[in-house]
């Protein structure tokens, strides 16, 4: 499968010249049957690739099933959901988040349950090929199943860790101005090769964020998050958008603290940074279809091109507050101090703590009202 991959990649390069690193991984994470998601239904958790909230356990979905069911009843007037709502999960993989909180909801907000009509967005064949089974208990609320957003909804929109695995551009400041990082072959090697921005968009993005990049800085540019953004709301005829992630504002994100950018790829759990001179040996180059492939999110861009497209930012707070938040308002934190809920509390410990999940994921709210 890899070489599979790899193959694609170098025939687009004899085709085309050197791509881009958004090309490139456009490739590496999405080519039908060869792409790193496209190739399984499932990459996280302890035999895959990396760890979300969601491989702690089902405790993730049941807290974000009672923060859903308040959004639901603020649609409704008088504090009661309308009677069916669109709950929209975007980047759905196997649909494992989605069926916690259909679980918790069946259990705990039964009239929120009974109004959910669900989409599962998710570009990989093999992920939505185990959407029907995964949900036979819920098959009454699996209303879709597709690679695309429907064509509008009412109702929720939420994604975990979706706009981090979105292709980006890869670019440098030099001191003749704005380079672009672009993928090339050398022999069987893949390497980078610098080069003039594909695209005026991006020193458009850079300079609407407020960004100076000094002269040897690498950054990422994620113009496909912004462009999702844009599509979403305009698919959105009323309600929320909840998006969690791992980012950045632009001002900390494109800082000198990240002066060498944030892409990086994780195999087995393991993150490969990028070399710290010889292309050859550039790491995000390597496996390509056999490592996942990840960035920073710019959180300041998502919120702008959000509110441009007639969203309101309602909050933007890290998972922990956000977590503690909903326990403070739902019955959790009593039942969780039962003597038989060890394990559960060991869950929440892992997803609100700082230094962890709790403070590197940021969950953004946003809304049409």
């Amino acid at each position: 499968m890899e070489r599979s991959c790899r193959a694609l990649i170098a025939e687009r390069i004899r085709q085309e010249g050197p791509i881009t690193a958004a090309a490139f991984m456009e490739l590496a994470l999405y080519a039908p049957e060869a792409g790193y998601y496209a190739r399984a239904a499932r990459r996280s958790g302890r035999a895959g690739d990396f760890f979300t909230s969601v491989d702690v356990g089902p405790l993730f979905g049941t807290l974000l099933a009672s923060r859903l069911a308040e959004l639901w009843a603020e649609l409704g007037p008088g504090g009661r959901g309308p009677d069916c709502i669109d709950l929209v999960e975007a980047g759905a993989g196997d649909g494992r988040l989605s069926l916690d909180v259909l679980d918790a909801a069946a259990q705990r907000h039964p009239d929120f349950y009974r109004a959910i009509s669900l989409h599962l967005v998710e570009r990989s064949d093999a992920a939505r090929a185990a959407h029907p089974a995964a949900f036979k208990a819920h098959r009454a609320h699996l209303t879709s199943s597709a690679a695309a957003l429907p064509p509008s909804f009412d109702g929720v929109l939420f994604a975990n860790e979706l706009l981090d695995a979105f292709p980006v551009h890869v670019v440098q400041m030099t001191r003749g101005g704005l380079a672009e990082i672009y993928v090339d072959a050398d022999g069987e090697t893949l390497v980078e090769r610098p080069g003039p921005p594909s695209t005026p968009a991006l020193a458009a993005y850079l300079a609407d964020a407020g960004v100076t990049l000094q002269p040897g800085w690498r950054a990422e540019v994620n113009l496909q998050a912004v462009a999702w953004i844009g599509e979403a709301a305009r698919k959105l005829r009323r309600g929320f958008l909840l998006l969690i992630d791992y980012g950045y504002e632009a001002a900390e994100l494109y800082s000198g603290m990240h002066a060498r950018g944030t892409l990086a790829s994780f195999h087995h759990h393991l993150l490969d940074p990028p070399a710290a001179a010889d292309p050859l040996a550039t790491a995000w180059l390597a496996d390509p279809g056999c490592r996942d492939l990840t960035s920073h999110v710019d959180l300041t861009s998502v919120r702008r091109a959000a509110e441009r497209a007639g969203l309101e930012a309602v909050s933007v707070t890290d998972q922990t507050r956000f977590l503690l938040d909903v326990l403070e308002r739902a019955t959790l934190m009593a039942e969780l101090a039962d003597e038989g809920r060890a394990a559960e509390r060991l869950a929440l410990k892992t997803l609100v703590m700082p230094g962890g999940l709790g403070s590197t994921h940021k969950v953004m709210l946003l809304a049409k009202r």
